[in-house]
C-alpha cells in the first residue's frame, strides 16, 4: 500500500513545500503562500479512473480560529465555513491554508466589523476559487448557533455485541477485509475509530466515518470495522481516505446508493469534512449547506 514517501519522493511533491518544515506564521496578507495539490495524484493508485462518473461529492472546511482587525483595530472574530466540488482538479493543502488564513490576523479591514468582513469574504473566495479552478463557496459564523447533525439515526459499529469477539491484527489497508453480506437492504452505520496519517510527515489524523448503502448486496458489519481500522497505518489525506473507502465499497456492492462522509478532527484549527456519493440528493444536508454551522460531533 501507499505509505509515508521517502524524503527524496517527498521533494517532488507540492505538498512537501511547506509540511513537515519550520515555517514562521505570516505578519501579513500573503496569497502566495497557497499550496494546491492535484486529486489525480492519488486517485491513479486505486484506479479512481473516471471520477466524474464514479461520485459526486464537496469537501467541507472548517476554520475555527479565524480572525482580522478593523481599519479602527478591534479584532473581529469567528468561524469560517469554505466549500468545494470534489470535481475540483485540487485540493488546498491544509497547513498552506492555515497559514494563509493566519496573515489576515493583524490586518486591517472596513470601518465595522460587518464590512471587514464582507470585505475579506470577497478576497478569500477570489484566492482559493483562481487557486483551485473551481467556484469556492465559504461563509463567516460569528454567533454559537448549530443546526442538528446529520447522522442521528445511524448506528455505531464498534458498539456492537458482535464485534465484542473479533480480534484485530491487520493496520494497513486491505480490501480482502471487506465481505459481502449478500443482503438487500439499507445500510446505516458509523465509527469513531477512524485514523489515519498525514502522507508527508506521518503525524495522526483523527476521524469518524459514516456510510449509507443501498442495494442488493450490504457489506458485513463485522469485516467493514476491521477494514476501517486497518486504515490506522495509512498515508493520505482526508479526502482521499474517503475516496479509498468510497471505491472499495463500490467495487464490492455495487450499490445502488452510496455516500461516504469523513468527519476529522481539526488540527492547526482546521477540520476536513469531504462527503461523496452517487446521488446528490444523498449528501448531508446540514454539513453540506454553506449557511449552516452544524452541531459539532465526537471527533470534531
Amino acid at each position: 500500500m501507499f505509505n509515508i514517501l521517502t524524503m527524496k519522493d517527498q521533494n517532488f511533491l507540492p505538498e512537501s513545500k511547506l509540511l513537515g518544515k519550520k515555517v514562521d506564521n505570516p505578519k501579513e496578507y500573503d496569497p502566495s503562500i497557497l499550496v494546491a495539490v492535484p486529486r489525480e495524484l492519488n486517485r491513479s493508485i486505486y484506479d479512481i479512473n473516471d471520477p466524474d462518473n464514479l461520485f459526486t461529492g464537496c469537501d467541507i472546511w472548517h476554520a475555527w480560529e479565524f480572525s482580522l482587525l478593523t481599519n479602527k483595530g478591534l479584532p473581529v472574530t469567528g468561524v469560517l465555513k469554505i466549500k468545494y466540488s470534489s470535481h475540483s482538479p485540487d485540493i488546498v493543502e491544509s497547513k498552506s491554508l492555515k497559514l494563509y488564513l493566519n496573515s489576515f490576523n493583524m490586518e486591517k479591514f472596513g470601518d465595522d466589523p460587518e464590512a471587514a468582513v464582507k470585505i475579506v469574504l470577497n478576497i478569500i473566495q477570489n484566492d482559493l476559487s483562481n487557486l483551485l479552478k473551481t467556484e469556492v463557496e465559504i461563509r463567516f459564523f460569528d454567533k454559537h448557533t448549530y443546526s442538528e447533525a446529520d447522522f442521528s439515526d445511524y448506528i455505531q459499529l464498534e458498539k456492537s455485541e458482535a464485534i465484542q469477539n473479533i480480534e484485530f491484527t491487520e493496520y494497513t489497508e486491505n480490501k480482502h477485509l471487506l465481505i459481502s453480506s449478500n443482503e438487500e437492504g439499507v445500510q446505516k452505520v458509523y465509527s469513531d475509530l477512524l485514523r489515519s496519517n498525514c502522507k508527508i510527515t506521518n503525524q495522526p489524523d483523527w476521524g469518524s466515518v459514516f456510510i449509507y448503502l443501498k442495494g442488493k448486496s450490504m457489506v458485513n458489519q463485522e469485516s467493514l470495522l476491521q477494514y476501517i481500522v486497518s486504515l490506522r497505518n495509512e498515508n493520505h489525506f482526508h479526502e482521499e481516505i474517503c475516496e479509498l473507502l468510497y471505491k472499495r465499497l463500490y467495487d464490492l456492492l455495487e450499490p445502488e446508493e452510496i455516500c461516504i462522509t469523513c468527519i476529522y478532527t481539526r488540527r492547526g484549527g482546521i477540520d476536513i469534512c469531504p462527503t461523496r456519493t452517487n446521488k446528490t440528493e444523498l449528501l448531508p444536508e446540514n454539513l453540506t449547506n454553506i449557511s449552516e454551522l452544524s452541531t459539532k460531533l465526537l471527533r470534531q
